[in-house]
């Protein structure tokens, strides 16, 4: 796109957010209709889009994906209202008699940058609470799930209103094009690399941010002593790491966490489900591309750690696909266990004693979450107070990223800022206070000439709330 086409499509977003019609509530909700019925009729041919860019089975994208936007949808139309209407605050005595409610406003026109790995859900997820909160929209999808990119550039203009949503298609110079302009929001799913280069080049416009972008997220298996638990357990555990996008997912499980004696039960656990979940060599997603498959190969070139590998790794470099792998205690310096793995090897690091998995976890980069499989209460605890991460899910994977009520979103490296559900329209919102005070009364103790009676009189106002500071004021009562 030509620089002064691109320019004229900022113009139309922000002409069209300026004359207001974004900020009704009728609006938002003929938006989120129409994506309902996007979602609904479309939806075949999201399947066939997702499994060109992916290789995804049309179950792994209805729930990963159409499901998961379908529900949010709903729940935004549910509750947008309620979430729109202002909210009275209390307010306190020195500012008596007023009143004062906070009023959700749009942000203004807010830039999208999603990735490739759940190029549906990812793109149209922030876009829900960005429609829902007021705003006008600017989309870019990945340029590395081709397919996802084209059929959103074509489909969205058909069912939501195309002066108020774009989707600018492109690779990385179009990118840095539309950070160069000024937005009032830049919502970022992706690597740490490029969300440094989001982060620098919103600075120059003073733009917030938002930033999607994972890291290593461990999983600590404690000894389960039933046999179901251990079961349901390790399902979890391979669900967490291949289950979603072959572990190309922010949310994946990264690595293990366990102690010596559980190390040889866990791991033939593990090879016997993966042989039942994936009996076929296809029945996971593929390797994105070129070069996320030679990242991926290259990790296991590494002699220390290919002597580590206790199940799959072998490499088809001519269909470019990569076995389940399992790796036992590679080194700790080694590149699988340094980066972001974002693929289908799962190192499993063995420690003397479950415990000391808390000091192995805060010597790292905080995560985008912590997943425990135990049922020790005092473990619990400990992993809750003693270490930080964007969240802790105990027993599950991959659960809490389809939680409405709970907001998602990582800490330090793994990102800031926080979605989904009413946190989405929070994060695209601006809460702004309304007071409203009356003529009626008026405290002439706030303006000078100063005294020490005005002193005194002040501190009482701060100091009692409003029912003592009347008593006070009556002369009634006393300290």
């Amino acid at each position: 796109m030509a620089a002064a086409g691109l320019e004229a499509v900022l113009n139309e977003v922000r002409d069209t957010f300026e004359g207001g019609k974004t900020k009704s509530l009728s609006w938002r909700k003929s938006q989120l209709n129409a994506l309902l019925r996007l979602l609904v009729e479309t939806e075949d041919e999201i399947f066939r889009v997702l499994k060109e860019d992916l290789g995804k089975h049309r179950v792994e994208a209805f729930r990963d994906e159409i499901g998961f936007l379908l529900k949010s949808v709903n729940y935004h139309l549910d509750n947008i209202k309620k979430w729109m209407a202002p909210k009275k605050v209390d307010i306190p005595i020195a500012a008596f008699p007023s009143t004062c409610e906070l009023v959700a406003e749009p942000l203004g026109v807010v830039l999208l940058i999603s990735s490739w790995n759940f190029p549906i859900g990812i793109s149209l997820e922030p876009l829900i609470g960005a429609i829902s909160s007021g705003n006008a929209v600017v989309l870019k999808p990945s340029e590395l799930a081709p397919s996802s990119s084209a059929f959103l550039a074509n489909t969205i203009p058909k069912y939501l209103d195309p002066k108020a949503v774009k989707v600018i298609e492109g690779g990385p110079r179009i990118g840095e094009r539309l950070l160069e302009h000024k937005w009032d929001k830049i919502f970022f799913t992706g690597s740490t690399r490029i969300g440094r280069m989001v982060m620098a080049a919103a600075a120059k416009h003073l733009t917030p941010v938002a930033l999607e972008l994972g890291g290593k997220c461990p999983a600590i298996v404690d000894y389960l002593s039933s046999s179901r638990d251990k079961k349901v357990a390790v399902e979890r555990v391979v669900a967490g790491k291949w289950g979603s996008c072959n572990g190309q997912a922010c949310v994946a499980i990264d690595y293990l966490l366990v102690e010596e004696k559980f190390a040889p039960i866990l791991v033939e656990m593990i090879k016997g489900t993966l042989k039942r979940f994936y009996p076929k060599p296809d029945d996971t997603a593929k390797i994105v591309n070129e070069h996320h498959f030679q990242r991926l190969s290259n990790l296991l070139k590494n002699p220390s750690v290919t002597s580590s590998i206790v199940h799959g790794g072998s490499v088809d470099y001519k269909n470019q696909t990569i076995e389940p792998t399992v790796v036992l205690d590679p080194p700790l310096d080694a590149e699988i266990m340094t980066e972001e793995i974002f693929g289908p090897l799962l190192p499993i690091i063995t420690l003397k004693k479950i415990e000391d998995s808390i000091g192995f976890i805060k010597a790292k980069p905080k995560p985008l979450v912590i997943y425990a499989f135990t049922n020790d209460q005092k473990l619990k605890r400990r992993i809750v107070d003693e270490t930080s991460s964007g969240s802790v899910t105990f027993n599950d994977s991959l659960i809490q990223y389809v939680c409405d009520t709970i907001p998602f979103g990582g800490i330090g490296e793994s990102g800031f800022g926080s979605y989904h559900g009413k946190f989405t329209f929070d994060m695209f919102s601006h809460e702004k206070p309304v007071l409203k005070r009356s003529f009626l009364t008026e405290f002439s103790f706030r303006y000078p000439p100063w005294n020490e009676q005005k002193l005194q009189l002040l501190r009482r106002l701060y100091e009692f709330d409003y029912f003592g500071f009347a008593l006070v004021w009556l002369g009634l009562k006393r300290r």
